[in-house]
């Protein structure tokens, strides 16, 4: 692919045969009390139980190793403070790569210690201006190359292979839910989705408190959100010029998901499916827990896109229940 060309569904088929033996094949759980709260049917796909407890180590595997037949370079960069790190650590390791990733505050120290435990080199920093600053200096002083945690061609077809996964094993969805962030995933599972069936409608699900994509899709241009102070820390970030091309084309709607809808949903996933899931992931549930209308009836597709969440912070979050 081109620096300036979008990833299509034959990219996504292009990550899937690479990314076969190296990723989890994840299962897909029903869910009768899902069923109940839509009056259809609901499968998800517990991408929290990929390696590094996230979907994010698809696309960065892939990522890696696209550059790597591309492009020659010593060292891998990002700039992740969330499940992005992890997958570029757990990537760079297995391709034999040292990895150097910026993290800038916020950290979360559950996900920074995860982080750590692969042995990379891992920067601190105020402020993602800063972060894009340092990356660009790490890049240059180890002939590195950069992985855009979501805004990376590479990187959005190789998160579309979870959808294209999803559905072969249940092909038959009206409806796919996903979180949105910066739109990695949701462009990725676009792609998947409407290559194997264009009447397939996929919704993004956004916090309320980091409403930016919505309002970016309507007016065609990216915004930056009002504010970001959601506990879902990783749809904090906004969309990139590639996510939003995609979504504009393929996108059905967006689910508004108001903070206080999150630890229900957290909750609900723990004591009626037995998973345990971040605040982001839980996010895309929330649409069906509370009887979104579209969603009445469908056999509705719902990707928990991570789990990377410490129990004291599950203990803390589930005491205010």
């Amino acid at each position: 692919m081109g620096d300036n060309s979008l990833p299509t569904f034959f990219h996504v088929q292009q990550a899937a045969n690479l990314l076969n033996g190296v990723v989890y094949p994840t299962p897909v759980l029903g869910s009768s009390y899902l069923d109940e709260q839509c009056g259809g049917c609901v499968f998800a796909k517990c991408e929290n139980l990929q390696r590094t407890g996230a979907f994010k180590f698809r696309g960065a595997y892939y990522a890696v190793s696209r550059k790597e037949a591309v492009t020659p370079f010593k060292a891998v960069v990002t700039l992740s403070s969330g499940n992005h790190a992890q997958g570029i650590a757990l990537a760079s390791r297995l391709l034999g790569y040292p990895a150097y990733i910026v993290m800038p505050d916020p950290v979360n120290p559950f996900k920074r210690a995860k982080v750590e435990e692969f042995g990379v080199n891992v920067r601190i920093v105020r402020t993602r201006a800063e972060g894009e600053e340092l990356a660009q200096e790490l890049v240059h002083a180890h002939q590195g190359v950069f992985i855009h945690p979501f805004n990376d061609c590479d990187v959005i077809a190789g998160q579309g292979t979870a959808i294209l996964e999803f559905l072969q094993e249940v092909p038959q969805l009206d409806v796919v839910l996903a979180p949105l962030g910066g739109g990695g995933l949701l462009s990725g599972a676009c792609l998947a989705a409407h290559g194997l069936n264009p009447l397939i409608r996929v919704y993004g699900c956004e916090p309320a408190r980091a409403l930016d994509a919505l309002l970016s899709l309507r007016e065609g241009r990216i915004l930056m959100p009002h504010t970001v102070d959601t506990m879902a820390e990783g749809l904090r970030t906004s969309l990139g010029n590639l996510t939003l091309s995609i979504l504009q084309d393929h996108l059905q709607d967006v689910f508004v998901v108001e903070e206080e809808e999150i630890i229900p949903a957290m909750k609900m996933a723990f004591e009626q499916m037995k998973m345990v899931i971040e605040p982001s992931s839980a996010v895309a549930l929330a649409p069906i827990l509370r009887g979104e209308p579209a969603l009445c009836g469908k056999r509705v597709g719902v990707v928990l896109s991570g789990g990377n969440i410490s129990m004291s912070d599950v203990c803390s979050m589930m005491g205010g229940m």
